[in-house]
Formats: C-alpha cells, structure tokens, sequence
C-alpha cells in the first residue's frame, strides 16, 4: 500500500470515528444546531419588523418577508460559526484524555487524526445548516436560487466553513482544557453580528461600518445573498469571500499541523 493509500484508509477510519461519536453524543449537534435557529426566529418575529421597514426583494416583498430573506444568508454562517465551537471542543476531549498518546503509538498516518476532526466536523456543520435552512423554508423563506446558483452557495459556504473548521480545530490544539476550548472559538459566532448579516453596512456608525466592511464573514454573507435571493453582490466580493477563505485556511493548517507535531501530552 502506498504511502497516500495508507493515509487516505487512515482518514476514512477516523472520519468514522468521530462521526460515529456525533450519533452518540446528539446534544452537542442539537445545541449547536438550536442557536441558531433561535436567533432566526428572534430576529425575523421580533426584531422583524423593525428592521425590514424599508426593505423590498426582488420578488416584490416587504416588511418583515423582505427581512427574512435579507437575514438568512446571515443565520447560515451564524450555524457554520456555531458548528466549529463543537469542533475546537472535541479536538480539545482528544488531547487532553490521553486517546492521542494511544494513536501515537499506532501505525497511524499523524495527519489522519485531524483530517477525521475536518471532515466529520463538515458533515455536522452542513447538516446544521440543512436544517436552519429548512426552518427558514417553514417560516416563509422562498428562495430563487437555481441548480447552478445552489452549487456556487454550497461551493462558498464549504469552503469558508473549512477554513473556520481548521482554525477550530488549532484553537482546540493549542488550548490547555477543554474549557479553555469551548471559550476561544466565541468570537466567531460575535463576528456574524459585526457584519451586514443582520443590517445593512450604511446604517452602521462610522468606523464600525468600515469594519463591517471588511471583516471575512461579510462577502461570504453578500455571495450567498446573491446566489439564494437574487441580490445584487457588490463588487469584488467573491475574490474576497475566496481570499479569506484561502487565507484564513491555509493558516490555520499549518498552525494545527505543527500544534499537533510538537505538543506533548501528559500520560
């Protein structure tokens, strides 16, 4: 068996594994998944109203219809964000319950340890986001994506959600317990808030609307808004949603690869 076949084997066995303790331990992955979900039904019935006063689609709704499908693309990478929180956590149970001294004495591929974390983290994280995005359905979100514009926002939203799943994954590395673990990744889930996921950039106080601007999760936040709803994405930003993706990812890698190289776990 070649070298690469030997790793790939590896992977499949650990994706399993962790996929595995995702059925068995479900309220993680409800939790993760609820979150979201909550903030989906505040903000459209309560906040709502409020702020969709002034806002029309491109079907013709307003009001409150017209905020739905304006938050959406938002509560998604709120669920994305949510997710990698789970993954920093259970990277963190790993190293700190001894399980990886087990593997290091095993004829274990080292980088099919943390491509099983990736890859099972993904299937929850898409998972969640299936069904935020059917309680968006249930609630009235009518979306007008077609085939090729469902495959440009699952290319997005996939490669984002990796890029955050490799920095959870160093976060939970590099910290010493596992609640140390639940509690980095939070910025996160605070960063969706900070963009325009939930408002509009122009109504936002000077230096915050820069930042807004700016930050990563806003052009995933306009790609998505335009392929699901027709909305116009402003210029540039799908290079930018690519770029912080690439970026943020290939970082984030090399830091959780040499983390999990030269750290040493107590016996």
């Amino acid at each position: 068996m070649t070298a690469l076949a030997h790793t790939m084997s590896d992977s499949r066995v650990m994706v399993r594994r962790n996929v595995r303790r995702l059925i068995r331990f479900p309220v993680l992955t409800v939790m993760l998944v609820g979150i979201p979900v909550v903030f989906l039904l505040l903000f459209v019935f309560v906040f709502g109203g409020q702020l969709g006063a002034g806002m029309t689609t491109q079907s013709g709704d307003s009001g409150r219809a017209a905020y739905l499908d304006y938050v959406v693309p938002g509560i998604v990478l709120v669920t994305v964000a949510s997710a990698v929180q789970g993954t920093a956590i259970v990277v963190a149970m790993d190293m700190t319950s001894g399980i990886i001294n087990r593997f290091r004495t095993m004829d274990i591929a080292r980088s099919a340890v943390l491509t099983g974390h990736v890859v099972a983290s993904l299937i929850q994280a898409l998972f969640s986001i299936v069904v935020v995005l059917g309680v968006a359905v249930a609630i009235g979100f009518r979306p007008s994506a077609g085939s090729l514009d469902w495959l440009a926002a699952l290319g997005v939203t996939t490669m984002f959600a990796i890029a955050l799943i490799w920095l959870a994954v160093y976060l939970g590395l590099a910290a010493k317990s596992v609640e140390t673990a639940s509690n980095t990744p939070m910025f996160l889930t605070i960063l969706p808030f900070l963009s325009t996921g939930f408002v509009p950039a122009e109504s936002l106080p000077a230096g915050l609307r820069q930042f807004a601007e700016y930050q990563p999760f806003t052009p995933v936040i306009e790609v998505l808004r335009g392929t699901l709803t027709d909305a116009p994405v402003p210029a540039g930003s799908v290079g930018a949603a690519i770029g912080w993706s690439l970026g943020i990812g290939g970082v984030s890698y090399f830091l959780a690869r040499r983390t999990h190289e030269r750290r040493r776990i107590p016996r």
